[in-house]
């Protein structure tokens, strides 16, 4: 039978990291076995949050590259089914009506037991389960009926989901059973930690794929950077393409303890990624992410100013503060060396051309005639145009900003009153 796994989150709320992890552990599977995946998104309502939240969920699967097989369907479609199905179990004495609702008549006695492809055979004593209304009172079905329900309808193969489903997957069995319908595998994937052992969430930092898209995150190195929480291909590969990482992937290789999320490692992997791009392909992507939060700096002036920033930032939201001295006015301390800044005016007036080659070799002929190692030289002069200890090279960057504008500041921070 060919694999058929589904992601179905709840658009009561924006798409989580946690649950993009599961998302991707099933694409990847999906794929392996050339099979497919479906989205379906498992809402009882169709109000204006509800729509807002479903958008939300497939643009966030897009940009990773997440794409889903057919359209996309929502629980709400198959409600009349899953009410059908409710009464017949009612009519077979396999369900009850309790004020209004049908509850499902759980087993007493034995266990309820199944094969997890992560966590190995689990075996649920049946006196803990209670019996589960299945049909509400005002007639909707309840998660834990339409979700199984639905799944025989699109007949999944697989259905991998987080560790916290564990408890819904001996009532959905029983239900399942009772209806004659054959069983999917199941695996349940651990969770996702911060580093204080807690589920990941908003106390941690960025939560979801918008969080990490605005903070300049490139959508490959995420998607590298997940397949890794919970899974590996063995104990020191790291870097791996989206196509490795299908050929790759395999459920037995899902470990069964909580993943750790590093923000540390991701930034390392996400330099990584961007330091191996194309230069054009950089500042593509670089100036993207620019017009999406809003940036609106010359276009030009950012391509050029790429080859600096490429092999220095780890992600894109590092950019303006690091090169922010090309393009708006800054502010030095006061109190920078008179002498150099005044002798470095000098020398660079008589630049020509105005090059980086050409502004280094100037520069370090000017600190060896004032007896100043290179570093001590350099460095009122990087303050003085820059306003930053910190920022591209100082050659480079006196190129772009241009002899104008950079003897402009020179002078104007030599002429600072002293603190």
């Amino acid at each position: 039978m060919s694999v058929r796994v589904r992601i179905a989150p709840s658009p009561t709320g924006l798409l989580h990291i946690g649950n993009v992890r599961t998302a991707l552990f099933n694409w990847l599977f999906a794929r392996h076995e050339g099979g497919e995946f479906l989205l379906r998104i498992e809402n009882t309502d169709t109000n204006r949050e509800v729509a807002a939240a479903t958008e939300q969920i497939q643009r966030s699967l897009r940009w990773l590259g997440l794409d889903w097989d057919g359209p996309v369907t929502f629980q709400l479609d198959s409600l009349p089914t899953a009410t059908r199905l409710a009464h017949q179990l009612l009519d077979e004495g396999k369900a009850y009506e309790d004020e209004g609702a049908i509850r499902f008549r759980m087993p007493d006695e034995g266990v309820t037991a199944w094969d997890d492809v992560v966590l190995g055979r689990i075996e649920y004593p049946n006196k803990e389960l209670e019996d589960t209304v299945i049909l509400r009172s005002d007639g909707r079905p309840t998660y834990n009926f339409a979700s199984p329900v639905e799944d025989v309808e699109d007949r999944i193969t697989h259905v991998l989901r987080g560790a916290d489903h564990v408890t819904n997957t001996p009532k959905q069995i029983n239900m399942l059973r009772a209806l004659g319908a054959d069983l999917p595998v199941y695996g349940h994937v651990p969770n996702v930690n911060g580093d204080d052992g807690k589920k990941l969430s908003k106390r941690h930092g960025a939560e979801t794929v918008d969080d990490f898209r605005r903070d300049g995150y490139f959508p490959a190195a995420l998607v590298n950077y997940l397949a890794l929480l919970g899974w590996s291909y063995d104990d020191k590969t790291t870097i791996m393409s989206r196509r490795e990482l299908i050929e790759r992937f395999s459920l037995d290789r899902i470990g069964a303890s909580p993943a750790t999320f590093d923000y540390k490692k991701l930034d390392w992997m996400n330099g990584v990624y961007l330091r191996n791009l194309q230069p054009d392909e950089y500042a593509h992507d670089l100036i993207r992410w620019m017009r999406e939060q809003g940036i609106d700096w010359p276009e030009d002036r950012v391509r050029a100013t790429a080859p600096l920033v490429q092999e220095k930032i780890e992600k894109f939201s590092q950019y303006p503060d690091f090169v922010r001295f090309l393009f708006e006015p800054v502010d030095p301390p006061a109190g920078l060396d008179e002498r150099i800044l005044m002798a470095g005016r000098e020398r660079l007036a008589a630049v020509e051309p105005w090059e980086a080659s050409v502004i280094e070799e100037t520069l370090r002929e000017l600190a060896d005639e004032l007896g100043e190692k290179p570093r001590q030289a350099f460095h009122p002069i990087r303050l003085a145009v820059t306003g930053s200890k910190i920022s591209p090279g100082l050659f480079e960057s006196l190129e772009l900003l241009g002899r104008d504008e950079s003897l402009k500041r020179l002078s104007a921070a030599a002429a600072a009153p002293a603190a």
